[in-house]
């Protein structure tokens, strides 16, 4: 029966009104007994468990054809973890994503767990999980607090034998979606001194939790946390008596759109090297809140120049050429050395890739950094000289080169032909 309900990782009914049910394999997270029962740190189970998401939209360019029906046990089983949930009232943002996931090979994370809301006792009726979900390789991120429906008891009904819950005569555990946090970003790049936009909204039932909706928008680095804007507003009142506390200069929530949109993306300004981290997204209504969870990665690409723009062979002695990789975030740069001669069609690295300068750190957190090479006396002239740096804020590896010339006449020479057209001139003048 467990392998009926869990074949694949999802499947689909479609209705004719362009909804499909959607089911995901999950896993119910439960906190265990410390280690050695001694509160040596906290251990979590993982359980099998299953979550239906009913009425999920499809678009209207969807083949419905390749989409399989769920079909609910036959014989409800109390061991199996099955909830059931509609995703249409709040709607889940960008849910369709979880269709198709399983056939284009991308993983869906499904954790579920006991919540329990602020200032109500653990156990109480109804129940309240925590559903926390996400695609690899997808930026669809969201965050469900299910509470359990009433379900008329009798002799005969069954409970679910782990949550000591009722089930439904299908053998379901049956819930409503009654507050959801979401993000359509995971991760998200910005440059240094520019701006960003870090996505997060939230949505609740059409009869709401609370119309007092509290914002926290915090930064955790290298295991030190802040605050880094915190909003309180009524949902039913004006957003132009919300009030907005702000720790980062630069840092701003739009209050209409909190209010009219559940939109609550934080907006940071001028950036930089230390903004970067992961910045959590808590929103509370009422007894119940939900997270988000967002990394910003400060990138700055490097300027590369090299220590002369012309360089003429030595065939008596080698010469240090070089590079300056300056001004870039994060911290790891590679530069290496290439040449081409005038024979070859492609660059070869150099064996002897020189050495490289210590990283020094700028006042804005940005590095810089050197490599010299030493050019052989052998380099046949026109040969063409590169340093390649690779950095993740390039695209692709930045290349700056120059072309070895010929070798400038020996000053004695020079010298001599000098003085030779020197006499040779006055003698002209003398006659």
């Amino acid at each position: 029966m467990i392998g009926v309900i869990l074949f694949g990782c999802f499947v689909t009914c479609v209705y004719a009104d362009g909804v499909a049910d959607v089911v995901l394999s999950c896993a119910l997270v439960e906190e265990g007994v410390g280690l050695g029962g001694m509160g040596g740190g906290a251990l979590f189970t993982r359980t099998p468990a299953t979550l239906v998401l009913r009425d999920v939209a499809v678009g209207p360019d969807e083949s419905l054809e390749i989409l399989t029906p769920f079909v609910p046990p036959s014989v409800p089983d109390p061991e199996l973890i099955l909830f059931e949930t509609k995703a249409s009232s709040p709607e889940i943002p960008n849910a369709d994503v979880l269709l198709h996931a399983d056939c284009n090979e991308q993983e869906v994370m499904c954790e579920i767990s006991r919540y329990s809301p602020r200032e109500e006792q653990e156990g109480s009726d109804p129940a309240y999980f925590m559903v926390s979900l996400s695609v690899e390789g997808h930026e669809f991120s969201s965050s469900l607090i299910l509470q359990t429906l009433t379900i008329e008891k009798n002799q005969s009904q069954l409970i679910q034998n782990k949550l000591g819950l009722p089930l439904s005569p299908s053998g379901t555990l049956l819930t409503e979606v009654i507050f959801l946090v979401f993000s359509n970003i995971k991760s998200v790049s910005a440059p240094l001194r520019g701006h960003v936009l870090l996505n997060c909204g939230f949505k609740q039932q059409e009869i709401p939790l609370s119309q007092e909706v509290s914002v926290e928008w915090r930064l955790q680095h290298r295991g030190k946390g802040q605050k880094v804007l915190e909003m309180k507003t009524e949902l039913n009142d004006s957003e132009e008596n919300a009030v907005v506390h702000g720790e980062r200069k630069g840092s701003s929530m739009n209050a209409a759109q909190v209010v009219r949109e559940g939109n609550v993306s934080l907006t940071l300004s001028r950036l930089k090297a230390v903004d970067e981290g992961t910045y959590i997204c808590t929103v509370s209504i009422g007894h119940f809140h939900a997270q988000q969870v967002i990394q910003l990665h400060i990138i700055q690409p490097p300027h590369v120049s090299l220590s002369v723009e012309k360089l003429a062979l030595d065939k008596k002695s080698s010469q240090t050429l070089s590079c300056h990789c300056s001004k870039y975030y994060p911290l790891d740069a590679e530069i290496e050395w290439l040449f081409l001669s005038p024979s070859d069609t492609e660059p070869e690295p150099f064996k002897d890739q020189g050495s490289l300068s210590s990283h020094r750190q700028h006042g804005d957190g940005t590095y810089s950094l050197s490599s010299h090479l030493t050019v052989p006396p052998t380099l046949s002239a026109g040969t063409k000289i590169t340093c390649r740096v690779s950095h993740q804020a390039l695209e692709a590896p930045l290349d700056v080169s120059l072309i070895v010339e010929s070798p400038k006449p020996d000053s004695y020479w020079w010298i001599l032909g000098f003085l030779i057209i020197t006499l040779l001139f006055f003698y002209q003048v003398m006659k």
